[in-house]
């Protein structure tokens, strides 16, 4: 649609050839804004809406620019033919992209107009009336579930879970695909109990047959420094996949297809 296409959002990167975040080789479109400040966020860069200075191997970059989905769509369609021969496509990611629902409802639509398999890497920590406007439009969603104890969440991420659980139960009515991924965290989520909790609520969702577990990781940690702040999970090490064999036992009695990476 030609009003679609002048639709204006802000976003930090475009990332191609990804086969991550979906099926296929993809496209990612990460977004500015959050609504959660994670302690072990891998793109902090990502939490606030504008755009800022980030400094990187000494120089400081801006990050963060304003687009036109028809510009966004022009960098899309570059691949189009990796797409259609992996069975790939598009996914939002972020920060949190509904936090710019008309940008994203826009680019969703257009991208289906296209024929791309669509997706979003979201923590649907927002209403639920603005999620309604995207499903019409979206393939796939992948939702972060990152813990059961509403006190914990809030400690390690500054939210309640409450609204995020909520509206899991509803897209699991609603989407098309949705499949639960948790990113496993070190003194936050990484016990037998914690993951089966999870798991236990995943499985009871109608139409969910899929959970993945995400290995914390310090990809993203030089970026802190980069930004002036400090990274609260300093001294941790990464997960191994033998580190996470028990937790991967542990979901998949639930009756879920389980797996390690997303």
């Amino acid at each position: 649609m030609k009003e679609n296409r002048q639709v204006t959002g802000r976003i930090f990167d475009i990332q191609r050839y990804s086969i991550h975040d979906g099926p296929g080789i993809r496209t990612l479109v990460f977004l500015k804004g959050c609504v959660l400040r994670c302690r072990w966020c891998c793109n902090p860069e990502s939490q606030e809406f504008q755009v800022q200075t980030m400094r990187i191997e000494g120089k400081e970059k801006k990050i963060g620019r304003d687009v036109t989905v028809e510009e966004v769509m022009e960098e899309i369609q570059k691949d189009s033919r990796y797409y259609e021969r992996s069975g790939g496509g598009i996914t939002l990611s972020g920060g949190e992209a509904l936090c710019q629902p008309e940008f994203a409802k826009a680019l969703l639509q257009e991208c289906k107009e296209a024929g791309f398999h669509t997706a979003i890497e979201s923590t649907a920590c927002v209403p639920y009336s603005v999620i309604e406007t995207i499903l019409p439009y979206l393939d796939l969603y992948l939702l972060d579930i990152k813990h059961r104890n509403s006190d914990k969440h809030r400690e390690f991420t500054g939210k309640s879970n409450t609204l995020i659980l909520e509206n899991a139960k509803r897209l699991a009515l609603e989407a098309k695909e949705l499949v639960i991924r948790v990113p496993v965290i070190p003194t936050f989520n990484d016990t037998i109990e914690e993951i089966r909790e999870i798991a236990e609520f995943a499985a009871a969702l109608p139409n969910v047959k899929k959970l993945h577990l995400l290995p914390y990781h310090r990809l993203g940690q030089d970026k802190y420094s980069g930004l002036g702040r400090s990274y609260l999970l300093d001294g941790y090490v990464p997960f191994t996949e033998e580190d996470l064999k028990p937790l991967i036992l542990e979901a998949e009695k639930t009756g879920l297809c389980c797996q390690i990476g997303g």
